[in-house]
C-alpha cells in the first residue's frame, strides 16, 4: 500500500506530545518525541487520501470545479495547540490529517456540506456531530469563516487506521483568500495573527476585512461588527487600511519574493514539501510520488527540525495537484497576496462612493 502503520501506543504518542512542549526536555528526548510524532502524523496520510477521492466525487455531484488540497499538520502548529489547550492530547488531536475544498460560492458550500451531513449510513465513516463547526453563520472573533466537519475513520480492510480523526474544511474562494492572507502576514510579520497574537491593529484590519467579505457574500459579519451598517464597515476597513498602510505593506511583501526553485519536474508527483525561507526570500519545493509518503514525511520532519532552529524558515507537506494548483491552494507559502490585495483595493475604492 505504501503508507506507514502506527508504531506506537496512544500513551507513547501522548508522552511525545508532552515532551515536545516541555522546555526542560533533553535533546535525545525531543528527538525521540519527534520520531513518534513523525510516524503518527504520517499514518494519517492513508485516511486523508481516501477521503480526498470521496470529496472529489461529491464535488462532481454539485457541479463544482473546486480547489481540493490536503495536508499533514505542521509541527509548530501542533506544539502551539498543545500549549494553548491545556487538556489537549496528541493522540486525540482532530486535525492532524486535514483536507479542504475551496468552492466558488456560499451556495456550493451548503450543497457540499449537505451531502456530507445527510449521507448517514451511506458513508462508512463516523461524523462527530458535536464537532461540526459552522464558522460562516457564526464567524470567529478574528474573522475566520469556514465549515469544519470531523470524522472518525473506519475501514474494515485496514483496521489499523480505525478511529483516526480527519477534518474536512469547506470554504468559499473569498474565505480562502482571507485565511491565507492572515497566514502570510503571520509569517511575514513574525506575529501569531492566526492564533490571536500580534499587533492589535493588524488583527482589527483582518477582522474588518472578513466582515466586508461577509457582506459581499451575504452572510453574517464578525460578531463585534454586528452593530455596524455595511457602509460603516467598509469605511472602517478603509480607514484602518490607510492607517497601517496595509496595501503597501502586503504588496511589498509579495514583491520581495525573488525566487522559486523549479528545478524538479512535478507533474507526476503527488506530495510536495514546501519550505519557505523568508530571510533569503526563497521558496523551495521537494516533490514525491504517491507511494513515497514515508520518505516525504521523513524529509518533512527534517525540514521542521531545521525550521525550529532557524526562525526565518517554515515548512509544510501538502498534496494539491500540479504546481499551479499548489500555488492557488497555498499562496501563503509563496508570500502571494495579490488576490487579497486586489480585493481590498477595490473595497477601498468602493468605500469612497459611500456617503
Amino acid at each position: 500500500m505504501g503508507f506507514p502503520h502506527p508504531a506506537h501506543t496512544k500513551s507513547e504518542i501522548n508522552r511525545a506530545g508532552e515532551t515536545l512542549i516541555d522546555s526542560s526536555a533533553s535533546p535525545d528526548e525531543r528527538t525521540h518525541a519527534l520520531e513518534v510524532l513523525s510516524n503518527w502524523r504520517a499514518c494519517h496520510g492513508y485516511p486523508v487520501n481516501t477521503f480526498q477521492k470521496t470529496l472529489r466525487d461529491r464535488l462532481k455531484k454539485i457541479g463544482s470545479s473546486a480547489l481540493v488540497a490536503q495536508r499533514l499538520k505542521r509541527l509548530s502548529t501542533i506544539e502551539d495547540k498543545l500549549k494553548r489547550q491545556e487538556h489537549m492530547k496528541l493522540s486525540t488531536m482532530q486535525d492532524i490529517g486535514g483536507l479542504r475544498a475551496v468552492v466558488k460560492t456560499l451556495e456550493e458550500v451548503r450543497k457540499l456540506e449537505s451531502l456530507y451531513v445527510s449521507s448517514g449510513k451511506q458513508f462508512q465513516h463516523e461524523l462527530v456531530t458535536n464537532r461540526i463547526k459552522d464558522y460562516i453563520n457564526s464567524p470567529k472573533m478574528d474573522g475566520y469563516r469556514s465549515i469544519h466537519l470531523v470524522y472518525k475513520y473506519k475501514n474494515r480492510l485496514h483496521p489499523q487506521y480505525d478511529g483516526f480523526s480527519i477534518e474536512l474544511q469547506i470554504r468559499t474562494r473569498l474565505e480562502h483568500v482571507w485565511a491565507t492572507a492572515v497566514e502570510t502576514m503571520s509569517i511575514a510579520l513574525k506575529q501569531a495573527l492566526k492564533t490571536g497574537g500580534g499587533e492589535k491593529k493588524w488583527r482589527d484590519f483582518f477582522a474588518l476585512a472578513s466582515s466586508v467579505f461577509a457582506y459581499i457574500e451575504k452572510s453574517p459579519p464578525v460578531p463585534q461588527h454586528s452593530h455596524m451598517s455595511e457602509k460603516q464597515t467598509y469605511k472602517a476597513l478603509a480607514s484602518i487600511a490607510k492607517e497601517i498602510k496595509a496595501v503597501e505593506t502586503m504588496g511589498g511583501i509579495n514583491f520581495a519574493l525573488s525566487r522559486v526553485d523549479m528545478s524538479e519536474r512535478r507533474r507526476n508527483f503527488y506530495y510536495h514539501l514546501i519550505v519557505l525561507n523568508f530571510g533569503k526570500r526563497e521558496v523551495n519545493i521537494q516533490s514525491f510520488p504517491k507511494i513515497a509518503l514515508s520518505q516525504a514525511n521523513k524529509a518533512y520532519t527534517n525540514a521542521e527540525l531545521e525550521a525550529s532552529q532557524n526562525g526565518d524558515t517554515d515548512a509544510v507537506l501538502v498534496s494539491a495537484g500540479n504546481f499551479n494548483i499548489l500555488k492557488r491552494a497555498y499562496p501563503n507559502y509563496f508570500l502571494d497576496m495579490r488576490e487579497f490585495v486586489d480585493t481590498i483595493t477595490n473595497i477601498i475604492e468602493s468605500s469612497k462612493s459611500m456617503y
